[in-house]
């Protein structure tokens, strides 16, 4: 009779204290730029830490929280912080965000207009729908001299705070995702550098927002109280690796901003 030395749980730790096996952690995205971070992460730098990243890709905006208390993902990679504390109220999960990482830069963008100076009278804007992004893109406007928000705007501001549209701007709000499809039927669109990476365009763009104002940047975002979880604490910190900065730089040449 062979002696039983081991409980099937004590074998895979002690293997994977000799490094033959890795632990897994899977993190959602939904952006092309978010997915070649941790495909960077994981190709370069996870092997130091005993981690393999898995990316689970999801197609709309509310399903990578959600999974998270299903737990069928240990982390997702594709919101800001004023995004993330309105799906905690909406969805009422208990979210914690960890390290910032980048900027998906929100800009102006039109494949026939090369300046601001150049937007007509009348002229149609499509922006993105959800209150983060809307007000986001209405600010963006704002910044740049083709509307006038009302001084007391506080929170999430609507086109219903609008005080002067000198243009006489016709402003189209579409699901975040689609904005950037209607670039051919509109003179001009409010999306981020990451929207376009997706669709495969490389656009030039006539303003966007720079990292000074930090709120909008991505952060590696998991369930309350799972923030210190060994695997989870490893890919935060290796997201913050001067490599992933080089990564960022030289990928995406202003872009995507790095901002640790």
């Amino acid at each position: 009779m062979v002696q039983q030395l081991f409980k099937p749980g004590e074998i895979f730790s002690v293997l994977g204290q000799r490094g033959s096996e890795k632990e897994v952690i899977q993190v959602e995205v939904t952006g092309i730029i978010s997915e070649d971070i941790l495909k960077f992460v994981n190709t370069k730098l996870a092997h130091q830490e005993g981690l393999e990243v898995k990316v689970v890709t999801f197609n709309d905006w509310i399903q990578p929280n959600t999974a998270l208390t299903d737990k069928v993902i240990d982390a997702n990679f594709f919101q800001h912080r004023p995004f993330m504390n309105n799906a905690v109220k909406e969805l009422k999960i208990n979210l914690f965000p960890l390290n910032l990482v980048s900027l998906s830069t929100l800009g102006l963008f039109s494949k026939n207009l090369k300046s601001v100076n150049e937007v007509p009278q009348n002229a149609t804007v499509t922006i993105a729908n959800d209150v983060i992004n809307n007000d986001r893109g209405l600010r963006l406007l704002a910044s740049n001299d083709l509307i006038k928000l009302k001084e007391n705007t506080k929170g999430f501001g609507t086109q219903r705070d609008i005080a002067e549209n000198p243009k006489n701007l016709r402003i189209k709000e579409l699901e975040g995702v689609q904005v950037v499809r209607a670039i051919n039927d509109v003179d001009l669109i409010v999306s981020s550098a990451q929207t376009f990476a997706l669709a495969g365009i490389i656009p030039q763009s006539m303003g966007q927002e720079t990292a000074k104002d930090k709120k909008y940047v991505l952060a590696l975002v998991t369930l309350q109280g799972r923030e210190n979880e060994p695997k989870i604490q490893k890919l935060n910190k290796l997201l913050n690796a001067p490599q992933v900065r080089d990564f960022i730089n030289k990928q995406y040449q202003g872009r995507i901003v790095p901002v640790f």
